[in-house]
């Protein structure tokens, strides 16, 4: 019996959503988390145009133009929607707020029985500055011909980081308040994450319908539970959210990407959640995690972001040895090049270039 090929929306560049779909390509797709950020010039002149980081992300007009700056300067092959995670929390009333120099804060904690018991799935009205910028951006991306020029990523944070950040307030170097409350009162926490779960599931269903190509889960605090405690506060519920998500729109086939920032422990695990794409960090072998999903779902990653401060010989030499690792695709494999966690805001723009190029003329030259 042949297999059926997934419906692709009509592209220009397609070589990231096959590639999602471990269907061949070209080369190896390249796109980097927090691409549009402080790193670039353009986008700090944007961000002071708009007066603040949510004057920037609930502005459809700027979102998008800041969605688009690093298309401009590299040879990506897709957009990520810009805003934040914490969108979602922020929804539900926690009154977020970006202070200068600081990050996320919340007016309102979840910290007791009444605060969590305040909580329900947000009205996405509330949220339609990130649909309106999906629109946008989609737009601005289609072509004369009406085709794409690349895949537009949407995304939203995990349950359970969404609700570390809405237990302690704000970030946090030890996790200890919402740690307190996951293992003093489960009951509580387990609340929290089902409500997260379902508003996640929403979130990225609405973001699919008003143009998102693929979807991303960041996970980026699973890493920092036990060994069981991941399975149970966090895995379960991306799974939940996985579950409820759709996989086509209008006859087009929407892949589903997970990252969890620490997760090379339970790999395997994230890879039977069903999703089509496992996000990986740098502290795992490209080459070996290959070996332990077999080509069941792609993977994406994973350079280390502070390989981008060495010379341009040296990010090179780094690219191909990641590109090496995980070898030629061939017809059952699926490898999105990307870092291991978000760009920092003090790499040399110019380092990108090399990055990006060297990613698209390697991975030619495994396929030959």
């Amino acid at each position: 019996m042949i297999p059926t090929v997934p419906a692709l929306p009509r592209l220009a560049n397609d070589r990231f959503l096959r590639a999602c779909l471990r269907l061949p390509t070209d080369c190896t797709p390249v796109w980097l988390m927090r691409q549009a950020g402080r790193y670039l010039p353009e986008y700090r002149d944007t961000r002071a145009k708009a007066g603040s980081f949510m004057g920037l992300a609930t502005n459809r007009d700027y979102a998008c133009e800041v969605t688009l700056q690093p298309l401009a300067r590299y040879d990506l092959d897709a957009a990520i929607l810009f805003s934040d995670i914490l969108t979602v929390p922020d929804a539900m009333g926690l009154g977020l707020s970006f202070a200068q120099g600081e990050g996320p804060r919340f007016a309102s904690p979840v910290r007791d029985e009444a605060a969590v018991a305040k909580l329900a799935v947000p009205d996405m009205d509330k949220l339609r500055y990130v649909f309106d910028a999906v629109s946008t951006i989609r737009k601005a991306l289609t072509n004369a011909d009406g085709a794409g020029r690349v895949p537009l990523i949407g995304f939203s944070g995990s349950p359970w980081t969404l609700a570390c950040y809405m237990v302690e307030g704000s970030g946090s170097d030890d996790y200890r308040l919402v740690k307190t409350l996951m293992y003093q009162r489960p009951d509580l926490m387990h609340r929290i994450l089902e409500v997260n779960a379902d508003a996640v599931a929403l979130y990225l269903n609405t973001q699919i319908e008003a143009g998102a190509q693929a979807v991303m889960i960041f996970d980026s605090w699973g890493g920092v539970l036990a060994d069981g405690a991941f399975q149970a506060f966090s895995l379960a519920y991306t799974q939940r959210v996985l579950s409820q998500l759709k996989k086509e729109h209008e006859g087009v086939r929407i892949p589903h990407i997970v990252f969890t920032k620490g997760g090379g422990l339970w790999l395997e695990q994230i890879a039977h959640t069903g999703c089509d794409v496992v996000g990986l960090d740098w502290t795992v072998n490209l080459g070996q995690a290959r070996q332990r999903v077999q080509d069941r779902v792609a993977l994406q990653g994973n350079l280390d972001p502070n390989v981008l401060f060495a010379q341009p010989e040296q990010i090179r030499a780094e690219v191909i040895k990641a590109l090496d690792s995980f070898g030629n695709p061939g017809t059952k494999g699926g490898h999105i090049f990307n870092l291991g966690h978000g760009i920092s805001q003090f790499t040399p723009p110019e380092h990108v270039s090399t990055l990006v190029d060297t990613v698209h003329a390697h991975s030619r030259t495994l396929r030959g």
